[in-house]
């Protein structure tokens, strides 16, 4: 089994899901937007499509021309569906791919918040990332309608639409699951002029991430565990 995640800053990889692929034996590799050509991923082939977060905007294809790519990647997979996972930018654009509006939301959401989950989400894998159990890392400004036919799973106060499931086999998140400690001090980095405008600690958010990271890394594996368990993307046992 393989798993291809698109990325588009180094920084923003699969953290937690990354061992946990690794554990069922399926193997992850990356395409990086903007340097490799999307055009030529059939997007078919993989046994699972991740599409991970960035700060562009899921409507920037005029000068981001490879989000065209994406968007016509996620069509084709979403329309075989085929085990497929958005998050942040990814879940705008699964979104957008399927006939939903992406749109500036009422403020930036920056930091930590717990989810709370929708009766759907309660009874699906997102079970594990309730906010009886974890917080969640955000790190967005723009937020989508739910597609139609789509089932929402989770919210904030800030953003409606947090999670959703379309068909059997896709899942987005418009937070961070995958969020893990040490790595998280790249993100304060990285994001350092994103940071600064929004007026916000770097001191605190990192204090933050020291609390909430290790706790949203172990809740994150038991839910991603249980959604590829529930796509069929299993452990692999040896014969």
């Amino acid at each position: 089994m393989n798993a291809v995640a698109i990325r588009h800053l180094a920084f923003e990889d699969l953290g937690s899901l990354a061992g946990v692929l690794s554990e069922r034996g399926i193997a992850h590799e990356y395409r990086d937007a903007g340097v490799d050509d999307l055009a030529t991923l059939d997007p078919l082939a993989p046994d699972l499509l991740v599409v991970l977060g960035g700060p562009i905007g899921a409507n920037d294809e005029t000068d981001y021309p490879f989000l065209r790519d994406e968007l016509d990647l996620l069509r084709a997979r979403l329309a075989a569906d085929l085990p497929t996972l958005g998050i942040c930018l990814g879940a705008q654009l699964m979104a957008r791919a399927l006939g939903a509006r992406v749109f500036p939301g009422p403020a930036k959401e920056i930091g930590w918040a717990p989810l709370t989950l929708t009766e759907a989400g309660q009874q699906s894998s997102l079970s594990h990332l309730g906010e009886e159990h974890t917080s969640m890392l955000h790190w967005h400004g723009d937020t989508f309608e739910l597609p139609e036919g789509a089932r929402l799973l989770a919210s904030t106060p800030l953003c409606a639409h947090q999670a959703f499931t379309w068909g059997r086999h896709a899942l987005a998140f418009q937070c961070h699951p995958e969020g893990s400690q040490p790595a998280l001090e790249r993100w304060l980095i990285g994001h350092a002029g994103e940071i600064s405008a929004a007026g916000l600690s770097v001191t605190q958010l990192r204090t933050d991430n020291l609390r909430f990271a290790p706790v949203l890394q172990q809740q994150a594996r038991q839910a991603f565990s249980a959604w590829l368990d529930s796509v069929g993307l299993r452990t692999h046992r040896a014969a």
